[in-house]
């Protein structure tokens, strides 16, 4: 949330690493003006790439869904926790070795494409264990997966994401999932998904990006990953993540910039500026910590929250400003 330099904020980037759920799409529907805004990137010659934690669905098929939604893509347009973890994999056990696969087609896709051999028995005496949710994941596959962890297999997760969002609401994830083996085995994997680091690495090997901005609608996963990986990111308000979220957010959840969806990439870099005094300011706002966030002026709230997030943040230091504290800032903003 810089000062602006004048441009849009898209020509400071090569690559946009976009999640999914929550930026691109809503369930089934694609999230408003998406479409329209990731085809502007691409004739600005800034390539989407869609990555993503969910481990059970191809690149080919989130491609293709993608693509009904209006959204163009290919196989190759999409990064998943799948491919992270198999390279993980690939990268610390012999060149054709088993891997048991708990998971679905999309993870074993992605053991074969490393030169890795699926198996689906602790019997088969495999190297490795990856474990990606899958809706068919069953009671049998998991106890073959603790057996061989237990008979000391590598044990690599594709993400810890403790739920999913659903249709029906938020259901249990791989990180729930995840439980089961590590509880049973007493050992704990290596996670590939975000916010560690691989996925935004295997992001980048993919790609390679040079000046890359990860989009996403959630702190604790796609911000907090940008961060690990040390780029950009743009925070978008089509999902997860709140105002008050981030203005309590603690330094390794903080975003580069903040837009209210997808739109944003074709504006001006908001310009917020810190004055000799202290107060930080945005568009016609004004914000400063006075024991509390005190926030006056008028204009687009957007960019209130900027300013408002600015002092915040530097009040708080490496810890977390006080929900109490910036309630009056929220009233001020009608959030």
């Amino acid at each position: 949330m810089g000062t602006a330099i004048g441009g849009r904020l898209i020509d400071d980037y090569d690559t946009l690493l976009l999640d999914l759920d929550g930026v691109v799409y809503l369930g089934p529907q694609a999230v408003p003006g998406a479409a329209p805004a990731l085809a502007g990137a691409r004739a600005a010659g800034v390539r989407p790439v869609f990555v993503t934690n969910n481990a059970s669905r191809t690149p080919s098929a989130i491609a293709a869904h993608l693509t009904a939604l209006g959204i163009p893509a290919v196989a190759d347009d999409v990064v998943t926790s799948a491919q992270a973890a198999a390279r993980l994999v690939a990268e610390r056990i012999d060149p054709g070795a088993a891997v048991l696969v708990v998971g679905g087609m999309g993870l074993r896709q992605a053991v074969r494409a490393h030169g890795l051999r699926p198996v689906t028995t602790a019997a088969e005496r495999p190297a490795a264990v990856v474990q990606g949710i899958a809706p068919d994941l069953s009671y049998g596959l998991l106890s073959e997966g603790v057996l061989a962890v237990r008979q000391g297999a590598l044990f690599v997760a594709a993400n810890a994401d403790a739920t999913m969002p659903t249709g029906r609401g938020e259901l249990p994830g791989n990180g729930a999932m995840v439980r089961v083996i590590a509880t049973a085995a007493g050992v704990e994997p290596i996670v590939a998904g975000k916010p560690r680091p691989p996925l935004h690495r295997e992001s980048m090997l993919r790609t390679g990006a040079r000046a890359p901005l990860v989009v996403g609608d959630r702190l604790d996963t796609d911000i907090e990953g940008a961060a690990n990986a040390g780029v950009d990111s743009l925070l978008v308000f089509t999902g997860v993540a709140t105002p008050v979220d981030v203005l309590t957010a603690p330094p390794h959840h903080r975003p580069t910039h903040l837009g209210a969806d997808l739109s944003a990439l074709h504006l001006p870099p908001a310009d917020v500026r810190r004055g000799p005094d202290g107060e930080w300011t945005c568009g016609g706002w004004t914000a400063t910590w006075r024991d509390g966030l005190v926030l006056r002026g008028e204009g687009e709230p957007l960019d209130g929250l900027r300013a408002a997030c600015r002092a915040a943040w530097e009040a708080a230091g490496d810890g977390s400003a006080d929900l109490d504290a910036v309630k009056p800032a929220l009233a001020a903003l009608g959030l």
